[in-house]
């Protein structure tokens, strides 16, 4: 399970380090093979091979209505390996598709990662703060 988050830079070429409490976690689970791809919301979601592999079965099998989730999240879907210094690479078509600058933020949620631009998420995060609690949270204690 993945949980916390890490503030990292994205490098000249696009890559990103992952940290170093994921990286054996992420080599033990998936020989260092993940998968990237877009989230709905803005952000980059970033899968250990294994377990994107079913997620991406259930994808295929949504309702003819929920074509274009599956476009956005199969279409987008790319592989790639943790390098020998533990980075990966993030495409530009998906650095572009979620705004992506130099500073980013990683979020271990479990058993996937959420990838996003610092700002955007500073941002979101205090929107949803604003909001207040959803109903949905009121049998829920801290």
């Amino acid at each position: 399970m993945f949980q916390g988050s890490s503030a990292l830079t994205l490098d000249a070429k696009g890559r990103v380090s992952i940290p170093t409490r994921h990286r054996d976690a992420l080599m033990m689970q998936a020989e260092g093979r993940l998968t990237l791809t877009r989230h709905p919301d803005g952000c980059l979601l970033i899968y250990p091979r294994p377990i994107w592999e079913v997620k991406r079965e259930q994808i295929a099998a949504f309702p003819m209505q929920a074509r274009a989730l599956q476009r956005l999240l199969l279409g987008n879907a790319q592989d790639v390996e943790l390098d020998s210094a533990g980075r990966i690479l993030v495409a530009p078509e998906l650095r572009t598709a979620a705004a992506l600058t130099r500073e980013v933020m990683l979020l271990g949620l479990g058993a996937h990662f959420e990838l996003w631009d610092a700002a955007v998420l500073a941002q979101r995060e205090q929107e949803m703060l604003a909001q207040g609690m959803p109903e949905v949270l009121n049998q829920f204690s801290f």
